[in-house]
Parts: structure tokens; sequence; C-alpha cells
């Protein structure tokens, strides 16, 4: 009965998540329905907030005591103006909480303006904390925590206290997780006033590079280019065996490409392609689950990926070029083998294509100039232009491409209802990255990042395998409560130190080990949006697909499995992430893809054949002796699995021969 229940309560979360509007269009739909004096508000905040973030990039950088503040307190006023609580619960006295709060952020960002030469002399841990500042520093945690609960989760705000919690109670707990303590003045200071907190790093990079590519998506997308990617994928999977499959990992690894956010691709490219699937022979379940593995896959997806790759660049001192072309071969293993895997499917089914379906798209070629933006963008960062120059850039071409056709042209009323929507967008980023960084300063003052990297290294017995399976573990459960990049800082925080450590014990010189171990944790927190219970992309997917959200989800989990087992195959492979020889490059991504190819016949039941229990037990078994690396281990994984798929083939065309009348 409990059961019965919890699957009614997750099929009406998942029909919930589905119906809501996708984001353009709720954007539109607030913006017109908004009183004119509040749209009047934000537009000049909009506006104000790009010419400050223009001035700084191609003009002059401000002190960072006050561009950081600035930054932040622009999208705290963003973020209360456009999700108010008065509009919430329709009740009009509220908007006394909201200017409330609107009053706070005017404090912080007077106090910063005022003060930033002051704070940039100021000696950290020496200068005494005044109670200006100490008033200042308790409206910042308000207003921030306060934000976090409306555009981001409860679950970051949970977790967030907890750390808290921490700081003043970690004094009452034992062994090795025990905290002397903190004076509140302190607390304040570590919070405000240190280059650790709230005004670390990733809220310098949510200021130096996402504002601008989140402006570049937004216009991008707005002037057609997104239609056009999610037509391209249609098309080149049309005419082929589980075509409209195919389609949702195309067109979901093409949206990828702008977007980071996996319900958000769900929702634009699943409308399309979850009711083909459906229509082909695809089960509701296997339609939600293979569109929401390919959405979740765009965060992964060069060139551009999530927000989390881009504060891995800052976090590591890596160029972001860099870390993005070490994803490409995972990239391709990953969205390869969701491509293998409807294929087998399709096979196994004789499930066919849509006829129709490309009369029913708009023709693609003729659009095709729309892409260019994307395409100039690779070549701008190849060539060594800046991150936030090459957006910046790029949204440029992307306006000047609307003007060609009357669809997509870009009027005075369509430039600032797009710019408020990238606003939007940056705002909902600058939140949690200076809300971890509430966490981020308290792991560093407490010093528990150092006690949890004890606690691997004892669990573990220093060993490596099991460091990263705990590690693991933690990333996944983290990833299945926060946004990716809340999941990854903090993961960064509690495990990179530990997994680093192990790694150069293991792996020579010339490997980036902070490379490899960030990537590592990144790849699991992204996957956790996937992984049940909680997994908002299924769940989205399955409210689209009319089919049971519990299922979905565990359908997904178990399409995603690469997913899994790439980490540690690059883990213990570096070359797969481009840290190797040409000839270390090529051998490590062939024993990658003959995983892939195994996972996908075990997860499938097929390799030209229908597969029994033991053969699909024995793909799988093949595919897992190529994580750890050893002459052994390569030399059976790749004669086992040669000769399982020689021997599918030579079966499976007895069998359809015998099954052919004489």
């Amino acid at each position: 009965m409990a059961k019965k229940k919890q699957a009614g309560n997750l099929d009406e979360l998942a029909q919930r998540l589905a119906n809501e509007e996708d984001e353009d269009s709720k954007i539109a739909r607030m913006i017109r329905s908004m009183p004119k004096w509040r749209f009047y508000l934000l537009a000049a905040i909009s506006i104000f907030w790009l010419l400050f973030q223009l001035r700084i990039k191609l003009y002059k950088p401000f002190e960072p005591w006050f561009q950081l503040p600035l930054h932040l307190c622009l999208a705290l006023y963003v973020v209360f103006l456009m999700n108010p609580l008065a509009d919430k619960y329709k009740k009009n006295w509220l908007w006394i909480v909201d200017g409330a709060l609107i009053v706070m952020v005017s404090v912080i960002l007077q106090y910063f303006v005022t003060h930033a030469e002051y704070l940039n002399n100021r000696m950290y841990s020496v200068s005494p904390v005044t109670t200006h500042e100490i008033i200042v520093a308790v409206f910042l945690l308000i207003t921030i925590l306060e934000a976090v609960r409306r555009v981001v989760s409860l679950a970051l705000f949970g977790v967030i206290l907890f750390f808290m919690a921490y700081a003043w109670f970690g004094q009452f707990v034992p062994g090795i997780m025990h905290y002397q303590g903190i004076s509140f003045d302190r607390f304040c200071e570590t919070l405000m006033l240190g280059t650790n907190g709230i005004f670390g790093s990733p809220l310098g990079t949510s200021l130096n590079t996402l504002f601008y590519f989140l402006l570049f998506g937004s216009f991008f997308a707005n002037c057609g280019g997104g239609a056009v990617l999610i037509d391209a994928g249609l098309k080149l999977s049309n005419k082929t065996v589980g075509g409209p499959a195919k389609a949702a990992v195309l067109s979901s690894g093409l949206m990828g490409m702008i977007s980071g956010s996996a319900v958000a691709n769900v929702s634009s490219t699943g409308v399309f392609t979850i009711p083909l699937m459906k229509k082909t022979g695809y089960a509701p379940e296997e339609a939600g689950a293979i569109e929401s593995v390919a959405s979740t896959g765009g965060q992964i997806m060069p060139p551009i990926m999530g927000a989390g790759a881009f504060i891995m660049a800052e976090m590591i001192g890596l160029q972001y070029i860099r870390i993005a072309a070490s994803a490409v071969i995972p990239a391709i293993a990953y969205f390869g083998s969701a491509y293998i895997l409807v294929h087998l499917i399709a096979r196994k089914r004789r499930i066919g294509h849509v006829s129709g379906v490309a009369a029913d798209t708009n023709p693609v070629l003729p659009r095709i100039y729309r892409l260019f933006p994307i395409v100039l963008l690779v070549i701008l960062i190849v060539r060594g232009t800046s991150i936030p120059r090459s957006a910046l850039i790029c949204t440029v071409v992307s306006i000047a491409i609307s003007m060609i056709a009357k669809d997509t042209r870009m009027s005075l009323k369509k430039f600032v209802y797009t710019l408020m929507d990238g606003i939007r967008q940056a705002a909902n980023i600058a939140i949690p990255t200076a809300a971890c960084g509430i966490m981020i300063g308290i792991v560093v003052r407490s010093g528990i990042a150092v006690k949890i990297a004890k606690l691997i290294d004892k669990t573990g017995n220093s060993s490596l395998f099991l460091a990263l399976l705990i590690a693991a573990l933690g990333c996944i459960l983290l990833g299945m409560a926060l946004p990716t990049v809340a999941a990854y800082l903090i993961a960064n925080t509690l495990f990179i130190s530990a997994i680093t450590s192990l790694l150069n014990l293991s792996m020579p010189e010339t490997v980036n080990v902070a490379l490899v171990g960030n990537m590592f944790i990144f790849y699991f927190g992204v996957i956790a949006q996937i992984t049940p219970p909680v997994c908002l992309a299924s769940y989205t997917a399955a409210g689209i697909a009319g089919a049971n959200a519990w299922k979905t989800g565990w359908k997904a989990f178990s399409f995603a499995t690469v997913a899994f087992i790439a980490p540690f195959m690059f883990v213990y492979r570096p070359a797969l992430l481009l840290e190797g020889t040409t000839q270390e490059i090529v051998i490590a991504a062939a024993m990658l893809f003959l995983a892939t190819l195994c996972i996908a016949a075990a997860v499938s039941a097929y390799m030209f054949k229908d597969l029994m229990v033991i053969e699909r037990v024995a793909f799988l078994v093949v595919a897992l002796l190529f994580i750890l690396p050893s002459g052994i281990t390569d030399t059976i994984g790749i004669a086992a699995g040669v000769v399982l798929i020689v021997y599918c083939f030579l079966t499976g065309k007895m069998k359809k021969n015998s099954a052919q009348p004489a």
C-alpha cells in the first residue's frame, strides 16, 4: 500500500513537471503579466547589469570587493523581483517581506560600494570585525538563504543550514569529526570577508565567465538556433531503425552544447521525441528513460557543457578549452552508448521509423546558417580568444543573424525579453555559487575536508578503488538533492583532496591528477540527475510520456550504465581525458568503445539476436574487465568481447536462416 502511494505521488510529481511551461514561455508570460513598475524596474536592472558586465570585460575591471558584491546584489534584486512572495501566494501584504529583503540587499550593496578600498587592504583574521560588518553579514546570509529557497531548492537550503549547524555544534561531535567551534564575529568574517567564503572563486566564475555564456545561450536559442538543433536531430534519424529514439539522443546532444540543464533539455526536445518514440513501439517508460538519459548528457557535452565545467576550470587553474577537450571521448562514449542502446532495442523489437516526420518538421538546410554562432564559438575558443569575449562576439553574431529571417528578427521588445531571460538565468546561477561559498568557507575553516580525507584513507585502507567508490556514492547522494553546480562544489571541497592524494601515489607525474579527480566527481554529480529516488529529468520525461515515474527513473538508471563505468575507466586510463600519448589515447578509446558496446548489449538484451540471461551477464563482466587496466584483464576482455560478438552474430544468423521458409 505504501509503495502504491509513493508511486502515485511520483506520478503526480512527474505530471506536474511535464505540465510546467518551458522557461521561454514562462518568462514571456511573467513579463507580460507583471505590473509596469516592476517590468520597468527589472528592465532597468537588466540593462544596468549588462552594461556593468560589458564594462569590466571590454574596458577595465573594478576592484574585486566592488564588482563581486555588485554582481551578487544585482542577482538578489532580480530573484526577489521576479519571484515575489506576493505573486506566489496572491497576497499583496507579502510585499512587506519582499520589500524588507530588497532593503537588506541595498544595505549590503551600500556597504561594499563605500568600503571596497578598505576591504582590499583589510587583514583577514587580524583586523577586528565591526558591528556594522556583522549586521551586513547577517543580512547577506538571510537574503542568500531566502533566494536559494525560492529559485534553487529546499535541499540546498537544508544542506547550508546543516553546514552552519556544524560550524556551531561541531564542538559536541565526538571522534575524528570533532571541531572546536567558532565565535560569531569570526563566523561572519569567514563567510563575508574571506576569499574562501561567499565572495570566493565560484562566484568569481559566475561574474567573469558564466554570465556571458548564459547571455549567449539565451540569445542563440531565441534567435532560432535551438529550434534548428532539435529539427536537425529529427531529420538525421528520420529514416533509420528506431529513428525517433535516435533523434532524442542526437537532438539532446546538440542542445546540450548550449544548455546545461537536464530538465530544460527534456522539456524542449522531449515534447517532440517522446510521442514519436511511443508511436513507433517504444514503451512509455523506455521513451521517457531514453529522453532523460540523452538530456542529462548535455551537461558533459563539449564545447559548452554545464556551468560546473567553467567552475572546474577556475578551481583547478586550467583553461576551459582543456576541460572541454578532455571531456570529448567520455561524452562520445556516453551518447554513443545511448545511440547503440536504442538501436539494439529497435532491432530487438523490430521498431522502424515514423513516416512523415521529415515533412512535419521545418527544412533544416535553409536555416543551417543559424548554427554559425556555435561554430564560431568553437573556432574562437580554439584560437585562444578568452571565453567571455568569445561568448560576447557570438551573442552579437546571433542577434545579427536573427535579422535575416522575419520569424526570428530581433525587435526591441524581443531584445528586452531575451535579455531579461538571460539575466534571470545569470541570477539563478549566481545564487547557488554564492551559497556554496558559505559551505566552502565553513569546510576550510573547520578543516572538515582533511578529516574526511583521513576517514576515507582509514576506511579504504589507502585503496584508490575504495576511495573512488566512497566518493562516487557521496557525489550521487549530493547530486540527488542539489543542482549539478552545488553538488560539484561541495564534492570538490569534501572529496578531492583524498582522491588526488591517492592519485599522486599511483600516477605518473605527467598526468594532471587534479583534472582526473575533478572530472570523476563532476561526472557522478551529473548522472545523479537520473539516479532514483530523486531524478527530476526522469520524472519530467515520465510526465510527458504518461509513464510510471518510478519505473522510468530506474529504466533511465539502467540505460545510463556506461556513465557509471566511464569515470572509473578514465581514472585508471587518464588517456581517455587526453592525458597520454596518441597511442595510449587510441588504445584507451578502443577499450572504452568495446566496453560501451558490451554494456549496451547487456542492458538491451540484444546483440544480433535476443540474449539469454547468462549471455547478458557475460557481456557485463567483459565490460567490467576494462575498468582496472592490466595486461591480463585487457587481453581477456578483448578476446572475450570479440568472441561473444562473433558468437552472437553467427548464432543470430543461423537462427534467422532456420526461421526462413525453405
